[in-house]
């Protein structure tokens, strides 16, 4: 059994969190979630995201555009530590109607940082 318990548990409640936040489109609560500034890599391109920079109307655009609600399908620790737990995950996009849009292989780093437990890096290959 690993000796990071703790953290991994307190990595996973983030990932729970961050998951029912943004299916609930709760602006607040999704960036409670995060740990800033944070950095998601996707669509070959790398974002440094701040507070606030989260807006409600990116729940209905581009790549969400037919999005209604989504899944973790895999949330497996790759490595942990007192302040970082590394992730392997993957998500699935669903539409209103249960059909699903994709599914989209991640890597998450959740970091401890003055005490708060949030994601910090984020590597998807969704758009």
């Amino acid at each position: 059994m690993t000796k990071d318990v703790a953290e991994i548990a307190a990595a996973m409640k983030v990932l729970d969190d961050f998951m029912t936040a943004f299916n609930a489109r709760d602006v607040e609560a999704f960036e409670a979630t995060f740990n800033f500034p944070s950095v998601r890599l996707a669509s070959n391109t790398l974002r440094v995201i701040e507070k606030g920079d989260h807006k409600p109307e990116m729940f209905g655009t581009g790549a969400l555009a037919e999005w209604d609600h989504s899944a973790w399908e895999r949330r497996d620790v790759i490595h942990s530590g007192s302040d970082k737990v590394h992730i392997d995950t993957r998500f699935t996009r669903y539409r209103a109607d249960g059909s699903v849009i994709g599914g989209f292989d991640s890597i998450y780093v959740v970091t401890n940082q003055d005490g708060h437990w949030g994601v910090k890096i984020r590597s998807s290959y969704a758009p």
